[in-house]
């Protein structure tokens, strides 16, 4: 008999049943923080606010999984990997405290499209314009690197935030091919056509995906992901990643003002 949440997907606190009941993306976000599907996962961020990091001591780490950031009326959509171990695990906030993070926001604040550069910790007063962004998975995993069974078992939870989205959502940037490949399967369960052969990851990738029932088509990109793995190494710059949200930014119908450097 299956005795947890991730050993039954009927379970009402599994992420197929409890996202599914999310009327809204409040709800959703608020839902989600309880989760404890994956094993490994919950035992993974816990252990990690546990011992923690010499430099965060002090921090009483979030450790749950971690929401959806940004407003419920977005047309654009930004997804990355996961949460970082000692990043959004710590902090409680998608991309927040980590170098990944601390670029990609200041990018949205260049573009006018956050209301500063720096992202500290849940709620000290950042705010998005016309931006949401979220994850395929929800906890932080060993590594950096979720299971594909991980992966699958979180699918609910983007799934219905991809539904939430649908009135308003027209561009999503997948940031990294893990996004772009967890994507697909949620956008086609969420209601946009998604071709077959499906379309190749790439920096600056763009596919226009249809709506199943008649409504706005999406517009998905691919951009590099901003980890320093990345950045580093060239590989994605600056100016790489502030062209591509400005072209996403566009193509959602939004009006990015660039800032000075």
């Amino acid at each position: 008999m299956p005795q947890s949440p991730a050993d039954d997907p009927g379970h009402p606190r599994h992420p197929a049943e409890a996202a599914a009941r999310a009327a809204d993306l409040t709800v959703l976000d608020r839902v989600v923080t309880d989760c404890r599907a994956c094993p490994r996962l919950v035992a993974w961020r816990e252990e990690t606010a546990r011992t923690k990091r010499r430099a965060y001591q002090d921090w009483d780490y979030w450790a749950r999984p971690i929401p959806g950031f940004g407003p419920p009326d977005a047309p654009l959509l930004l997804v990355g990997l996961a949460p970082a171990a000692h990043g959004a695990n710590r902090t409680g906030r998608i991309f927040t405290g980590d170098p990944s993070g601390d670029l990609l926001y200041a990018a949205l604040h260049d573009l006018g499209l956050a209301n500063r550069a720096e992202s500290v910790r849940h709620g000290d007063g950042l705010r998005l314009h016309g931006v949401r962004i979220t994850d395929p998975v929800r906890c932080a995993p060993p590594d950096n690197k979720p299971s594909t069974g991980e992966r699958d078992t979180c699918r609910p939870w983007i799934t219905r935030e991809l539904e939430l989205l649908r009135p308003t959502v027209r561009t999503v940037v997948a940031l990294g091919g893990f996004a772009w490949q967890a994507l697909l399967p949620a956008l086609a369960a969420a209601g946009w056509l998604v071709p077959r052969p499906r379309p190749v990851f790439g920096h600056a990738a763009h596919v226009t995906l249809p709506a199943a029932d008649g409504g706005p088509a999406l517009q998905l990109f691919g951009c590099y992901h901003v980890s320093p793995r990345n950045t580093n190494t060239g590989r994605l710059t600056t100016p790489m990643l502030r062209a591509l949200l400005r072209t996403a930014a566009e193509s959602a119908g939004l009006d990015p003002q660039a800032r000075e450097p």
